[in-house]
């Protein structure tokens, strides 16, 4: 029940963010919050993670569909038996597959906007952000409590 109200929190507040990215930030394109550092800039993604597979939004969107299935199965049939910190992982990984999917699927291009310039790293955006945490707790979760599952 927890995770389901984790995955609906997460993909409100993904979708209320990408909205008001498309509503402020597309007309302007950028907004520094902190000069050459970070700066909140309206940019749409039609591939992948660093724009891997650009272009091929209905296959990603696809693939998004069949791992948030996969992981809705794989939490369902494992939750008991799963750490706390590997649950929560994985719901976060489902949330933000579930949000990125949503945007590849209905409106062909996934809206990103968090831009920390100062790394030059990739833009992106709240869905992102909550599968990279989620890979980060399933892979601690992994380690150093649910070991058998490795073997």
């Amino acid at each position: 029940m927890m995770e389901t109200l984790i995955v609906l929190a997460v993909i409100l507040l993904d979708r209320v963010t990408k909205i008001a990215a498309v509503k402020w930030l597309a007309p302007i394109g950028s907004i520094p919050l902190w000069q050459d550092v970070f700066h909140l800039s309206y940019h749409t993604n039609t591939g992948a993670a660093f724009s891997i597979l650009s272009g091929k939004t209905k296959l990603l969107g696809f693939f998004s569909v069949l791992v948030s299935i996969g992981l809705i199965i794989y939490l369902v049939r494992y939750r008991r038996t799963l750490s706390k910190i590997s649950r929560l992982g994985l719901t976060f990984i489902l949330s933000g597959a579930i949000g990125n999917g949503i945007d590849r699927l209905a409106f062909g291009a996934v809206v990103d906007f968090f831009d920390f310039r100062l790394i030059r790293f990739a833009i992106f955006n709240v869905a992102d952000s909550f599968i990279t945490v989620g890979v980060v707790l399933l892979l601690i979760g992994l380690l150093f409590y649910d070991k058998e599952l490795l073997h």
